[in-house]
């Protein structure tokens, strides 16, 4: 068995850098940057807003409006309501942005799917999109994506990323279903009286907003336990904010989307989505991605869904078979169930089954780490590919000196508990060039895709670059042993 690299090397681009607020850690700083800024002549502030545009100018779309919005979430700190020139606002704006460069440390973990625009391509071509945990300043991850083809012959294309990145627009009326929300409370311990209270005074599908208000306006009718209440409410609040959604414009190149994190268990990075197109049983199609939030000190299991690249809406993963990373979600329904591998004690692989996307209540330990390279840990590289054959999984194995290699199994299509086969030795080892890195000897891929009966791997070169290779599948299938329990 021969795995053919490709010598493509997709490396972090400290170029590539996006406007985030800035935030200075208590309001006297924020007051006294506002006052120092007051005390300016307009002539002043004029030529200073033309110095900041002239020194950023090609480095960002829109960095005006950008400066907008940077001010009006600060305006309230100002003392008095009188209006302020528009250059002063703007300036005021770019005092309290930043440039965050998404990639500057590493760029790693991706994930290949089939990219919803297939028109303009050569005969035996097929567009992909592909994802990648990016790491910028403080270790914070972040999802951003490339584009390519692979022709018929296998050669891998990639579309070179634009210059700029552009954060998403926020939807501030994502609703939320009640019924679901509060068997997320239960499942929190959060599901007390006063919370149901709340829940029943709102409509079935209701939003933030919504929520915020009646929350605030039972706190104030019930003063007396306003200090049993108040970290309550802020943990309800912190629930909602989890599922979220945002949006891009069809202007927008797929390089030039990032999803940075944004609810508060997102705060110290989002990582490893592992992408699936899955289809349901009516024929509709949809993009999700399962992918670890990380707050900093917990890590909890989430859920993308995307039709399009464009609208992306982020759920909370429920139920007790959630727990730990590295969930993977089968590209289709079987048996009228939706199915799921998981790495729940950070050891072994299970197989879970629900009826319900966004919520897991069973599991089902169905390998164990076998040979000699996965004795640490085993875990999945993304979603299982279905084939004649059976289930594809590729999988990651821990051993000496915690070096990373990537494996392989087959489960039955009808019953992926059962093991038909597994590979005995490594499919992709770090080699040389690979085990230099952030982490050293690690390759890690977060989903592969078959063309041309060949699989094409994305993986990891030790938590920093990309690279790729392809195997023809048969091949594969036929180095897999079936000596499985």
């Amino acid at each position: 068995m021969q795995i053919k690299r490709t010598g493509i090397v997709l490396s972090p681009n400290k170029q590539r850098v996006v406007l985030r607020p800035f935030q200075p850690p208590t309001d006297d700083r924020i007051l006294r940057v506002i006052a120092r800024v007051s005390t300016l002549a307009e002539t002043e502030v004029d030529g200073l807003l033309n110095q900041v545009l002239v020194e950023f100018h090609g480095r960002h779309q829109k960095p005006k409006a950008f400066f907008e919005r940077r001010f009006q979430k600060i305006r309230h700190h100002l003392l008095t309501d009188a209006p302020l020139s528009e250059n002063r606002r703007l300036l005021l704006g770019a005092y309290f942005t930043q440039e965050y460069a998404l990639e500057s440390a590493a760029l790693f973990n991706p994930s290949l799917v089939w990219h919803p625009n297939q028109s303009e391509l050569a005969t035996g071509s097929r567009r992909f999109a592909m994802s990648l945990r990016a790491v910028g300043e403080g270790h914070i991850s972040s999802i951003v994506f490339r584009s390519g083809a692979i022709t018929k012959d296998l050669k891998i294309e990639l579309d070179e990323p634009v210059r700029y990145v552009t954060t998403p627009h926020f939807v501030p009326d994502s609703r939320y279903r009640r019924d679901l929300f509060r068997r997320k409370l239960v499942e929190l311990g959060l599901g007390t009286p006063f919370v149901f209270d709340v829940l029943s005074s709102l409509e079935n599908d209701f939003t933030l907003d919504q929520l915020e208000n009646r929350l605030k306006v039972s706190l104030q009718d019930d003063r007396s336990r306003r200090n049993e209440l108040e970290p309550m409410i802020d943990q309800v609040v912190m629930l909602a904010k989890s599922n979220y959604e945002i949006q891009y414009s069809p202007d927008h190149e797929l390089s030039e989307r990032v999803i940075f994190p944004f609810s508060p268990t997102e705060t110290n990075g989002i990582e490893d989505a592992r992408f699936v197109h899955f289809c349901d049983d009516d024929g509709r199609c949809t993009y999700y991605a399962t992918y670890s939030a990380y707050d900093g000190k917990m890590v909890l299991p989430q859920l993308l869904e995307t039709p399009d690249f464009l609208q992306f809406k982020m759920h909370t993963l429920n139920g007790p078979a959630i727990a730990n990373k590295g969930m993977a979600l089968f590209p289709r329904k079987i048996n009228g169930h939706y199915v799921m591998l998981g790495r729940q004690d950070g050891e072994h692989l299970f197989l879970m089954r629900s009826n319900m996307l966004y919520f897991w209540y069973t599991k089902e330990l169905i390998i164990k780490p076998t040979y000699p390279w996965e004795y640490v840990q085993m875990g999945n590289c993304g979603s299982p590919i279905e084939t004649k054959a059976g289930w594809l999984v590729l999988t990651h194995g821990v051993g000496p000196m915690r070096k990373y290699c990537i494996g392989a199994m087959l489960l039955d299509l009808d019953d992926p508990s059962k093991i038909i086969a597994r590979l005995k030795e490594p499919l992709i080892t770090p080699n040389e060039v690979e085990r230099e890195g952030y982490v050293p000897n690690v390759v890690y891929t977060c989903g592969a895709i078959i063309h041309e009966n060949h699989l094409v791997i994305p993986y990891a070169m030790s938590d920093y670059a990309t690279t790729f290779a392809t195997i023809e599948l048969n091949e594969l299938l036929s180095a897999m042993t079936c000596d499985c329990p």
